[in-house]
């Protein structure tokens, strides 16, 4: 049977962690936090008493943490052990995190150094995905690493692709998510600018979602309450994905137009938008969340 370290049990660890226990894989998890220990304890994950405990026993290492420096810190340790010192030689290390693709490409080179195999699999589908097991994972690495994760990845996910080379994973999750911000607020103005002419959400929706406007802004993360009862708008904008998340996200794509001199004018505009956006409130509540800002900007209130 195999067994899967699991680094990281926040809000799309946990559920993640849980699904691949639920599939059959022997999981010892781990997370800094111990709320979050106890959270996924009683989701029925086993808790290892360090990330290197997790790691010392285990044939796939997966980490789900917030930014590139947690990740490459976690693989080289300081003071305590990292997790490529404590994995057992050839283990495959999974990183599931949404960091920057030079940071992607920096932890597999450290992984294959120190004689272990590596993938970057960023995920998309928010916490709703990870809860269900039908998150989107796109994958970098070697076609033989890949096949041998594809086994955890199917109890997790929904859809896997494979995209190529050490780093790709994330570089296709920055091409992503730059275009969601851009149509979540695209969907957003467009629903302002319906109220404003006396158009119905229902009506827009009914069009948009079977025209050419249809897109998962609109038809999954409707901005507004009623059309899609489940999604954030009906539950006071709670995540789902919240706004400091898709500025993290964006910040990502920023780097990469800068590095690879890019003219995508829209896709930094967005960026703007949502780094405004997480200054405020919006960092705890869902990015669609950010038809209030237009609305206000508009010159009447949310």
């Amino acid at each position: 049977m195999t067994t899967i370290a699991f680094i990281g049990l926040g809000h799309m660890g946990r559920p993640m962690a849980a699904n691949l226990a639920r599939a059959g894989f022997t999981v010892r998890g781990f997370d800094l936090v111990p709320e979050l220990c106890e959270a996924a304890r009683e989701a029925g994950i086993e808790i290892a008493d360090s990330a290197a405990d997790a790691a010392a026993t285990a044939d796939i290492v997966i980490t789900m943490l917030p930014a590139g420096s947690h990740v490459l810190a976690a693989y080289a340790g300081g003071a305590a052990p990292g997790l490529l010192a404590a994995a057992r030689p050839n283990t495959l290390f999974l990183d599931c995190s949404t960091i920057a693709v030079d940071e992607a490409r920096s932890a597999a080179g450290l992984a294959v150094a120190a004689g272990h195999r590596a993938l970057d699999a960023p995920v998309s589908g928010g916490v709703v995905g990870a809860e269900k097991g039908t998150l989107a994972f796109m994958v970098g690495g070697e076609a033989a690493d890949f096949a041998a994760a594809r086994p955890a990845l199917d109890a997790m996910g929904g859809r896997i692709v494979h995209c190529g080379g050490a780093g790709l994973g994330q570089a296709a999750k920055v091409c992503n998510n730059m275009i969601l911000g851009v149509t979540q607020i695209a969907v957003a103005e467009a629903f302002v600018l319906g109220e404003r002419l006396g158009l119905s959400h229902q009506a827009l929706f009914d069009v948009a979602s079977n025209a050419s406007g249809q897109c998962w802004a609109l038809t999954t993360n409707c901005p507004v309450p009623g059309p899609v009862p489940t999604s954030p708008a009906n539950n006071d904008y709670q995540p789902g994905f919240a706004g400091a998340l898709m500025a993290k996200d964006l910040g990502l794509a920023e780097q990469m137009i800068a590095l690879t001199g890019v003219h995508a004018e829209l896709g930094l505009l967005a960026q703007q938008r949502y780094a405004d956006y997480a200054s405020g409130p919006g960092a705890q509540q869902d990015f669609s969340g950010i038809i209030n800002t237009i609305r206000a900007e508009s010159g009447e209130s949310a």
